[in-house]
């Protein structure tokens, strides 16, 4: 039976396809994940959706949703579910604008997969803490919302925004890019909510665990390179240019 999480369910697909790459420049699913269409329009509406990364790479899924549907209902089920430093990806021009700079000076940058943290934040009103599941969703809202400014935040705060890096997953594979990009796609606000799925025994969750998680819970399970190879099927039959900043 699935698990009911923003007031309806999702069965996961049977059909299989034999050319994982093809399937997902077409927006087709394959074997194990679903479309990239289909999860553009749960994303659109508000659902979580699970991005896994590259074996090679952080080999982690992340739940996913658009900074801008997230209530204080659904953060909850994102911390409940995952390692609990939520992130928020947004454009560099968004960070620049809000007075986000990054948490460490590029000289300085030792993480191994380039992952751009800003200070961190919380609303300025409204909330108590800042670490509730309703003070997160608060912030969340306010860093998707166009006319916020810097002195809608304080700093530190609890939540992460990670500026994105121009180009999106064409330039680099990481959460961060997918996050946005599925914004985009979605024609949301360009800023993202990310956090890594974990195991009840606090491990991280891998591809199969991901796959039980996602038809447990009615979520749509993608990786980062379907979304890329969808996104250069999109540029290349309706042309223009994914980089923005």
């Amino acid at each position: 039976m699935t698990t009911m999480i923003n007031g309806h369910s999702s069965t996961p697909s049977t059909q299989a396809h034999g050319n994982g790459t093809a399937a997902a420049q077409n927006g087709h699913a394959d074997h194990v994940f679903d479309s990239i269409a289909d999860a553009i329009a749960d994303f659109a509406a508000g659902k979580f959706v699970v991005v896994v990364d590259d074996e090679g790479r952080e080999n982690e899924g992340d739940l996913i949703i658009a900074a801008e549907k997230v209530t204080e209902a659904k953060m909850a089920f994102m911390v409940r579910h995952t390692s609990g430093l939520v992130c928020a990806p947004m454009l560099p021009s968004r960070c620049d604008a809000l007075g986000l700079p990054l948490m460490v000076p590029p000289e300085e940058h030792t993480e191994s997969h380039g992952t751009k943290y800003t200070i961190s934040v919380d609303a300025e009103a409204k909330t108590t803490t800042g670490i509730s599941a309703h003070d997160r969703a608060l912030t969340c809202n306010l860093l998707a919302d166009p006319t916020s400014t810097p002195g809608h935040f304080v700093r530190p705060g609890h939540l992460l925004p990670l500026r994105y890096q121009p180009g999106g997953v064409l330039a680099r594979r990481g959460h961060t890019e997918a996050g946005v990009d599925l914004c985009r796609l979605a024609g949301l606000q360009p800023a993202a909510v990310i956090c890594e799925v974990v195991l009840d025994n606090g491990k991280m969750a891998r591809r199969d665990d991901l796959r039980v998680f996602s038809r447990e819970h009615g979520l749509k399970l993608i990786t980062v390179e379907a979304l890329a190879q969808y996104i250069r099927g999109k540029l290349a039959k309706e042309g223009g240019d994914w980089t923005i900043a």
